[in-house]
């Protein structure tokens, strides 16, 4: 009784206490007449309340989000619907949905009267500006009674997943002479017959043994070839991204990490729309996602997915004891690099096999380095000693737009003919 009380309303209190004062007149005045008047006035508000408290469950709802999978900076729409499923008539009923900021306001809605037949189909749009796995709600209702006498507050509806994934890019052409040109996997880039007994050989370089010459290669280029040990090329492409909190600055949808996240995102869409197998990895090899180089668009939705997921690691340097691309070409994207991780990620790579990287001018994201101006020492040391190791590089700050910074890494790749060769 005390909580259905609790739901008053000012206009109910007042009338609850007039009542109240006129029994007590009537009793000192003898007058029947008012006192008959002063229970109604003081029952009226007390059985609205009860029965308000009662029927809370006359009040049904539904959520749906259109699409539930929506790009950063693109638009969705959520649709509430509302309904009264029990035969008393349910008075104002004011709405409030619970969206986290970077989805927009949280919309407000004044529903005067619910028919009893019908449902309300009440929308608002959501606008993402970040990426991430958002969740919408509750829906929150505060209904008054048709006289205005009682009010309540319900939780409608509880939350609702909403994937926010990274914004994709339209990318064009494929590294130079890379196994991405054709083919399903680019194998035919990467041997020149067929079955594990092709070999790849690169030019000699001083303290190779002499006993891995590939004299065929010598007399056909010219030059000293060498064969070069490493594992049959198993096809696909492997994006390893680097999203260690510690390598990244900035904050919100403006940080370096959402950078990364986008170009990676449209690399491994790119590459997956031609035909080709794509591996997505962290900075320490965990697979994030594997697709293969056919099927449908429900394939980009795994890689979106789990970028979409992705949060900042929190180790502060890179420590693997593998390559982890697993022998296939590998896209690096980068943050802040220290000498010994670009060490671990040269040591295991296998030579002959194409590595790239696009390293991130992180200072720049800080606010004290305009994308204009002198990138930052560390930054191309990094870069220095990448390429020092047979790495393409290609530095990218907070004014890079993915397609440019995608365009100079296809020609900053060198072709690979000098590294094909046939059966000894």
């Amino acid at each position: 009784m005390l909580r259905s009380l609790s739901g008053l309303t000012t206009r109910g209190r007042c009338l609850l206490a007039a009542g109240v004062a006129a029994a007590v007149c009537a009793v000192v005045l003898n007058e029947r007449d008012l006192l008959r008047v002063a229970v109604f006035v003081v029952a009226l508000p007390l059985f609205v309340a009860v029965l308000a408290s009662a029927s809370k469950v006359r009040i049904g709802a539904a959520r749906r989000l259109l699409p539930d999978r929506v790009a950063v900076g693109g638009q969705g729409e959520v649709q509430i619907d509302l309904w009264r499923t029990g035969r008393l008539p349910a008075g104002e009923v004011l709405l409030e949905d619970g969206v986290p900021y970077a989805l927009g306001s949280r919309p407000r809605f004044v529903v005067e009267r619910l028919p009893q037949h019908q449902s309300v189909a009440l929308r608002y749009p959501v606008q993402p500006v970040l990426r991430g796995i958002q969740q919408v709600g509750p829906l929150r209702a505060t209904i008054t009674d048709p006289f205005g006498l009682c009010e309540f507050e319900r939780e409608l509806i509880a939350h609702s997943r909403l994937v926010v994934v990274p914004r994709v890019v339209s990318l064009w052409g494929f590294p130079t002479g890379a196994g991405l040109g054709s083919g399903d996997d680019g194998s035919i880039r990467l041997h020149a017959g067929q079955g594990e007994t092709d070999v790849v050989v690169r030019q000699y370089r001083q303290g190779d043994d002499l006993r891995k010459v590939h004299w065929r290669s010598t007399a056909r280029r010219d030059e000293i070839m060498v064969r070069v040990e490493e594992r049959p090329w198993r096809g696909g492409t492997t994006v390893l991204l680097d999203h260690r909190a510690a390598a990244h600055h900035g904050t919100g949808p403006t940080a370096s990490l959402e950078w990364a996240v986008e170009f990676a995102a449209s690399v491994c869409l790119h590459l997956r729309r031609a035909g080709h197998r794509v591996r997505l990895v962290s900075e320490h090899g965990r697979v994030l996602a594997d697709t293969p180089g056919a099927g449908g668009p429900q394939y980009d939705n795994v890689v979106l997915d789990a970028l979409a997921a992705l949060q900042p690691a929190h180790e502060r340097d890179i420590t693997t004891g593998f390559d982890p691309a697993e022998g296939q070409e590998l896209i690096a994207v980068l943050g802040t690099v220290s000498n010994e991780a670009v060490d671990q990620l040269a040591k295991y790579r296998p030579r002959g096999v194409r590595s790239l990287a696009v390293l991130l001018d992180t200072p720049a994201w800080s606010g004290g380095v305009s994308a204009s101006e002198q990138r930052s020492a560390a930054t191309e040391e990094s870069a220095a000693l990448l390429r020092a190791v047979g790495w393409g590089v290609v530095v990218a700050g907070p004014g890079s737009s993915p397609a440019q910074v995608w365009t100079e890494l296809c020609r900053t790749s060198v072709p690979r003919s000098s590294l094909i060769g046939g059966s000894a």
